[in-house]
């Protein structure tokens, strides 16, 4: 696929045209996108950081942007088109501020605009949205709620639906539902808060079975964050205790040996199937015990991203395949990254699947995409276009 590719907008009269005539000849307007970012979750700087990437990318020509920032605490609020107040950098970690005035989003099918409400002043309207460029990491925004939110009012919006948002955010279920497509993934065991907090005898006994060294995960949380590396039993019950602080609900994850490869995948149009990138490999150097958070967004230098990965055609055509196949087992939407392990012993399995991934440029799904011929500008568009083409209500 090529990044001139022509793209088919949607067909409903109240719909922009992105930019052509309209029927009574006056110059149809641009779509309007609201990029909505930070969030309630850890990951809200890492949010921050993609919603700065996308303001700096995102094509002007084209479209008009809201920037919507929600703070810590939940507060949707007018956020500056600033790309560079939102960077992430080592000394600098990007927020979103609560305000006096907060916005808010249309509450029925009825309504178009966004809003913004402060204590003494009458709202005021900021006009039409055409999309919601989510790009809230984590619980609280990746997980299906914030789609389920924009779902009651029909906006449109980029990526999956509120079912596969909920899926692939938490780690559990994502599991059940490849394995129950015949997905080929490794052994893990599941540590719930009651399960913890009842007998955590039993639970740790749970995790020895699957044999050390083992990897500890909150289930719904993403960006790295509150995973251990665990390689001595005496150190698991912190790991579980570390991944504990930010869900809780654990994954425990039986290590498999090999390299980790990585496929982004991006939805076709009209009843074409999902479209799959050149395959990726990350390499991490030797001071990181894993692909971890410091690696991901402090320290490019301590990593290596090759795209195409250098792997055997057989095992890159099966990556591709596994992540399409993964895209549709959950009934994915718009974009998603999936990660596979290919083993020692020359097997591919899943491992998981983010649908909302990292979208910085120097993330590996943009950097997939551009790999493949497809521009980060492009991209946006191409993502923009998908949300446009969708139909609202139940699909």
């Amino acid at each position: 696929m090529t990044s001139d590719e022509q793209h088919v907008q949607a067909s409903e009269p109240d719909r922009p045209a992105g930019g052509g005539a309209s029927a009574n000849g006056h110059r149809a307007r641009r779509p309007r996108v609201a990029i909505v970012f930070g969030g309630r979750s850890s990951e809200h700087a890492v949010s921050c950081a993609t919603a700065a990437g996308v303001m700096r990318a995102i094509d002007r020509d084209k479209y008009d942007i809201v920037p919507i920032g929600v703070s810590r605490d939940g507060q949707w609020v007018l956020a500056a088109d600033d790309p560079a107040r939102f960077e992430l950098t080592a000394g600098r970690t990007p927020e979103v501020l609560p305000d006096e005035a907060h916005v808010v989003l249309p509450l029925s099918t009825r309504q178009t605009a966004l809003t913004v409400l402060e204590a003494g002043q009458p709202p005021t309207e900021l006009g039409t949205v055409d999309v919601v460029l989510p790009l809230l990491h984590g619980p609280f925004g990746e997980d299906g709620t914030l789609q389920g939110f924009l779902e009651l009012s029909d906006i449109r919006y980029v990526g999956s639906g509120v079912f596969a948002s909920a899926a692939g955010m938490d780690k559990h279920y994502m599991k059940v539902v490849f394995a129950g497509h015949g997905l080929p993934i490794g052994r893990y065991a599941v540590i719930t808060d009651r399960a913890w907090r009842g007998d955590r005898a039993a639970a740790l006994d749970a995790c020895a079975g699957l044999g050390y060294p083992l990897f500890v995960k909150p289930a719904r949380a993403g960006s790295s964050m509150g995973i251990s590396k665990v390689e001595d039993p005496a150190d698991l019950e912190a790991a579980i205790e570390a991944a504990r602080a930010h869900d809780p609900k654990v994954v425990v994850e039986a290590a498999v040996t090999g390299r980790e490869i990585e496929c982004a995948v991006l939805e076709g149009h009209g009843l074409d199937g999902p479209r799959t990138s050149q395959v990726g490999e990350v390499a991490v150097h030797a001071n990181h015990a894993f692909y971890d958070y410091e690696a991901k967004y402090l320290a490019e230098a301590d990593v290596d991203l090759s795209c195409p990965a250098d792997v055997p055609a057989h095992v890159s055509d099966e990556v591709r395949r596994l992540a399409a196949a993964a895209f549709e087992a959950l009934g994915c939407e718009g974009l998603a990254r999936v990660d596979c392990f290919y083993t020692d012993d020359g097997r591919v399995l899943v491992n998981e699947i983010n649908t909302m991934p990292g979208f910085t440029p120097h993330s590996m799904y943009p950097r997939m995409w551009a790999a493949s011929g497809l521009t980060y500008t492009a991209l946006i568009d191409e993502l923009v276009s998908l949300a446009l083409e969708r139909r609202t209500g139940l699909r």
